[in-house]
């Protein structure tokens, strides 16, 4: 089995935090690996003619704060704590499949996972509408991938392999919510021996995510790249994460705004009752404002209070 290799290492400490949410910065300098999820070309990239572009979020703005466009050589960002604890966590950015809104760099989520003790990791995934043979299953694919990595090295870094978490962000939460429920689809032939590790998540954490694919409350841009023009009913529902929870779903912690003008929140009110209904451990935070983002970091906004409710939660479920 191959050792971790870095595709590049840097030594970052708080010049480099981005974002202001109270709890989520931390003063030590931590280590970052970067490496490429797939050995060789990600599967099904016979008719993929895009171009992989890196751009800023922000025209003239922070420039760690980067978006990926067509991606085609998905990653696996490493964040090692100084302290570790045993666990780790996968964070799954958002960005409509549009984009994947990540940094090399990492942000201010990862490292505030690695000063409690966490092996952080932040996955750059490929995108639906770019002529991969796997269409709407190749961010789950790259997902998948993500955790089998993680745990083929779990016993290098440090990691109990049954103490790993995933948490997703906007699309993101769809791509997380498709790794807590999708579990026992292989959705990509073995490239390695990482491969034969199971790919369930230890407990799932949702935040504004996007679900559902069914009307009214699909999420129109993941709508359109997941399933393009004119969707029938029966596919808006077999894409739908909400339709599909095993009874051996992970514990999942969901956080959503009921002021989010992007993805409705309904979203949320789906996949809770979802997965209340089948007797899944889950705890829903609700809050009057936040928008899509929860807060952005604005300390009167009730909404940044997720921190601090999410460690709970990890911790309460032996994460």
């Amino acid at each position: 089995m191959n050792r971790w290799r870095p595709g590049r290492r840097e030594l970052l400490g708080m010049a480099a935090v981005v974002g202001t949410v109270p709890g989520l910065a931390t003063a030590q300098p931590d280590l970052i690996d970067v490496v490429p999820l797939w050995p060789a070309d990600p599967p099904g990239g016979r008719d993929v003619r895009v171009t992989e572009q890196v751009i800023l979020r922000t025209p003239g703005g922070d420039p760690n704060d980067t978006a990926f466009l067509h991606v085609t050589r998905p990653w696996l960002m490493m964040r090692r704590p100084t302290v570790p604890n045993g666990a780790a966590v996968l964070i799954i950015p958002g960005g409509g499949f549009q984009r994947v809104a990540v940094s090399r760099s990492g942000g201010a989520i990862d490292r505030w996972l690695a000063s409690l003790g966490y092996t952080a990791f932040v996955m750059n995934y490929r995108l639906p509408a770019d002529g991969w043979a796997a269409g709407a299953d190749a961010p789950l694919q790259d997902a998948q991938r993500a955790l089998r990595l993680i745990r083929a090295r779990s016993s290098e870094l440090g990691i109990e392999p049954d103490r790993i978490a995933v948490l997703g962000f906007s699309a993101g939460g769809y791509v997380a919510g498709g790794l807590a429920t999708r579990f026992h689809d292989d959705t990509y032939d073995p490239v390695d021996a990482a491969d034969r590790l199971p790919t369930r998540p230890s407990a799932c954490g949702l935040f504004f995510p996007v679900v559902t694919m069914t009307a009214p409350h699909a999420h129109p841009a993941s709508l359109q790249a997941l399933l393009g023009d004119g969707p029938s009913d029966a596919a808006r529902r077999a894409a739908s994460i909400e339709a599909h929870v095993p009874p051996d779903t992970p514990a999942t912690f969901i956080a959503t705004a009921a002021d989010d003008a992007v993805v409705p929140a309904e979203n949320s009110l789906l996949m809770w009752t979802a997965l209340r209904e089948r007797n899944i451990p889950t705890e829903m935070h609700l809050f009057e404002t936040g928008g899509h983002g929860l807060g952005g970091g604005d300390p009167a906004d009730p909404a940044v209070v997720w921190p601090r409710l999410l460690s709970a939660f990890l911790t309460r479920h032996g994460i």
